[in-house]
Order: structure tokens, then sequence, then C-alpha cells
């Protein structure tokens, strides 16, 4: 390995090889490729319509991460995703971030405990603003007053208090898209108004700088061992030159939510703006947010270029190989997991069977994908 980036073999952390590759590195010091699921929320199994299947399959919420495990480990995940699920509903046909405020409501993480008894790697979100794409009412908080460095101190100390010893904690994420690009809602951090391009980039480095110094201080303040993945950019959205140039001194991972349709032309747009984003910074990228929909019986306005299960496998699977053939991409995490009425889509029905055309090609994708591990470094 020419580089690496973490702390003692305990640990996950991020390495190079000569060759230029990158890779997760796990506890027992084996290369490890991030393929999770993310959205994993009981939520969706307590509507009116499905409860019974929750009440009759698990009865309890204990009960049920436990079945989400098993799910995981059959479709050959090794990680568990982002815990936290959109519930709201009225999504609509599709999302404009530039457009009219939307506000998207989500649900809470999952508590530590269960995190930590789950027996698999994970990762952990530490909100640090409510300036979230999705976040009909960011709060853009001034990173450099005393109240925000208080806040940034309590925030690391208690998120971080329960998992700092943890082997199996992958590393931190940060905001989920947040809204470093101007907010569907108009709301921006204070004093931007009529500057040049210029001295709007310049104040914008200096904010983002104080923003990843603030929070990455608190956090390895009370763990110095995890790694730091950084905010879940929105990649469809773009992000700022002068966030990404702020954020490389303090963040271990480039993490981007992207997502794209099944054309040839429209993963090659991706994986070139990723591509871009990573020779910027140096950093190796998980794609943090990434998934496909058809229309179904329950939500048939969630229309795409595809029109069947069986079609999504395929594209899961092509698209996971397009991704790890990249030496520098080093996660994966889907978008979602059980089908609910507010984002309307999973890789199981309301009634928490597998849409078994799709993960049939999940499993077979994740083996493959996981092998490549082995190749890295």
């Amino acid at each position: 390995m020419s580089s690496t980036t973490g702390t003692s073999g305990a640990f996950f952390r991020v390495a190079q090889s000569e060759s230029g590759s990158w890779s997760f590195i796990d506890p027992d010091d084996k290369p490890f490729i991030s393929l999770a699921l993310n959205h994993l929320d009981d939520t969706d199994l307590r509507y009116p319509h499905n409860v019974e299947v929750f009440e009759r399959k698990y009865g309890s919420r204990q009960a049920w991460t436990k079945g989400v495990v098993r799910d995981l480990q059959d479709l050959n995940f090794n990680t568990i995703g982002w815990t936290s699920q959109y519930v709201s509903g009225g999504w609509g046909e599709a999302l404009d971030w530039f457009g009219d405020p939307v506000d998207l409501g989500h649900s809470h993480p999952w508590p530590d405990q269960h995190l930590l008894d789950a027996g698999m790697p994970y990762v952990v979100q530490i909100r640090v603003q409510e300036i979230e794409d999705w976040n009909g009412h960011p709060a853009y908080r001034d990173v450099y007053g005393e109240d925000f460095h208080k806040y940034a101190d309590w925030l690391a100390r208690r998120m971080v208090s329960d998992h700092k010893g943890s082997p199996n904690l992958v590393g931190y994420f940060l905001v989920d898209i947040p809204g470093w690009l101007p907010h569907a809602s108009g709301r921006f951090w204070p004093g931007f108004e009529g500057l040049s391009q210029a001295e709007h980039d310049q104040k914008l480095f200096d904010v983002a700088t104080q923003y990843y110094r603030t929070i990455t201080e608190a956090i390895r303040r009370y763990d110095p061992d995890h790694l730091i993945l950084g905010d879940r950019y929105n990649g469809n959205k773009g992000i700022p030159e002068a966030v990404l140039r702020a954020m490389v001194p303090f963040v271990d991972v480039l993490s981007v939510q992207y997502f794209t349709g099944k054309s040839d032309e429209e993963y090659a747009t991706m994986i070139e703006d990723l591509r871009g984003w990573h020779e910027l910074t140096g950093k190796p990228v998980v794609i943090a947010d990434i998934g496909n929909w058809v229309p179904t019986d329950m939500n048939p306005h969630r229309t795409s270029d595809m029109d069947t299960q069986a079609e999504r496998g395929a594209d899961y699977a092509s698209g996971l190989a397009r991704a790890v053939a990249e030496p520098w991409i080093i996660g994966w995490h889907w978008c979602g997991y059980i089908e609910n009425l507010g984002r309307g889509w999973g890789i199981k029905t309301p009634q928490d069977e597998f849409y078994t055309d799709m993960t049939d090609q999940i499993r077979e994708a994740n083996a493959k994908g996981q092998a490549t591990a082995t190749q890295r470094i």
C-alpha cells in the first residue's frame, strides 16, 4: 500500500495501492468494497395495509432488525446503509432541487444499540446542520458562532460515544445531500447577497472550511479511530468546487448520491462526473445513494425508463459492475428496502417479500462485486 487513511488495524480504514487502486480495509486487514442497502426502517411495515405482516413475522423492532440482517446477508450485501426512510408522502412525479421547495419528512435512524447488535459493518449519520435539499425548512446556522461550536461538540460527543470502540463501524456520514448550491427554499448562509462570483466562491470556501473543521475536530476529539465519510453530496444537482476543496483536509472519503437511468450514456455521465470530483479531491468515492424504480400495483405513478423488476435487476447488475470497474470507487449503497407509500420503491414488496426477479440478480451481482475487492490491494 502506498498510502493509508485511518489508524490501527482494529478499525476500518482506506488505502491506495502502488498501482493506484483504492479500497476500504477491514479490521482483519482485508480489502473491502462497501455494498450497502439504504433506507432500512420498520415504518415501511407499519402502515394500515401491512402492519399485520409486521406483527405476525416480527412483533418487535429488535426482531425486525434481525430480519433485515438476514436479508442483507442473503443478498450478499456487506454493510448496513443509511437507516432512515422518506415517510411523509406526496413526492409527486419527480423532484426539482432548483424549483419549488420540497419537504420530504424522514424517519429517525436506528437506535445505536440496534446497529451495535447487528453483527455486521454499518455506518452512522451525524446531522451537522438541517440543510438537506429535501428539507423544505432548512436552517443555515452561523458556522463561526459559539453556539455552533458548542452544538457540534455535543453532537459529536453524543453520536460517537456508543460507536467509538466498534470494529463494525465503517465510518460517519455527515449531512444527506446538503444544500451547498442554492436551496429550493431560497435560504442560505448569511452574507452572500450581492457578491461577485469570485467573492461568492471565496466566502463559500471559507464557510465550508469552518463547517468541516468544526465538526471533524469534534468527532476526532472523541473518536480518533474511525473514518469520516463526509456529506452525502447531491451529484445530480452538482457540487461546488469551493466546497470540495474545503472538504479535502478533513474528510477521508468522497460520498456522492447519484441517480441515473439505464442507458450507457447516462452511466457514462455519472462516472465522468464522479471521476472529475475524485481527481479534484484525491479521495476514493462511495456512491452513497443510487437506485431505480418501476411502476407497481401500489405506486403506478413511479415511472422510469424500465418497466419490470427483471429490468431493475439487470440494471443493478450492470451498474454495479460499471462502478467497481473503476479502481477509485469503493462503495455502492442502494436505495431502498421495502416499498412504501412515500418513496414508492424498494427491493421488497409492501408485504415484505422479495421482488425475486430483481433480487436474484442482486445476489449474484453483489457476490461478483465483493470478489473484486481482493484485486484492489
